[in-house]
């Protein structure tokens, strides 16, 4: 019994301490692309096709609710295997890349271009020299949260919530 009320007890000041802190001012979150370090991220080495691929990464930002982030990531020349395991939306700021899809697709991706992947999803990479790209990364929710969701989005008549893109 005595074990049951310290494990309320904590959820209880768990639950607090996170509506407290989702209360909270956000800050905005803002840097120039030459300011953010960039640090090794080495490509999983049994994904590896061909070449030496060097690939460095930046976390830019992370959501409150660790849903999503946004990085900065490069890669030098090389072939490899890709798994995205969160939906992830990019932007080449430069170089080119070769992306071969789990269906058979081809694109090549260059600055300026942007581009769709889903998460549990596979693709092939071809650097030819070097790419950069901002990644907006987005997990998925839970089969029963996604649910939750869209009936909430339902009942609201389609009608969106307060913020969003800006104007």
């Amino acid at each position: 019994m005595v074990l049951k009320l310290m494990l309320a007890a904590m959820v209880g000041v768990a639950v607090r301490n996170r509506q407290a802190d989702m209360n909270a001012p956000r800050p905005l979150i803002a840097s120039s692309l030459d300011k953010l370090e960039m640090a090794p991220n080495p490509i999983e080495p049994s994904w590896v096709i061909a070449g030496d691929p060097q690939a460095r990464l930046s976390l830019h930002s992370r959501a409150y609710d660790d849903q999503a982030t946004t990085a900065i990531w490069d890669c030098t020349a090389g072939t490899f295997r890709w798994y995205f395991g969160w939906d992830e939306t990019v932007m080449i700021l430069d170089g080119e890349v070769h992306v071969t899809g789990e269906d058979g697709s081809e694109r090549t991706l260059r600055a300026g271009d942007i581009a769709y992947f889903p998460g549990k999803s596979w693709a092939t990479w071809h650097i030819d020299s070097y790419v950069r790209k901002i990644a907006f990364c987005r997990k998925e929710f839970p089969a029963p949260i996604n649910l939750a969701l869209k009936l909430r989005d339902r009942l609201r008549g389609g009608r969106q919530a307060p913020g969003g893109l800006a104007a």
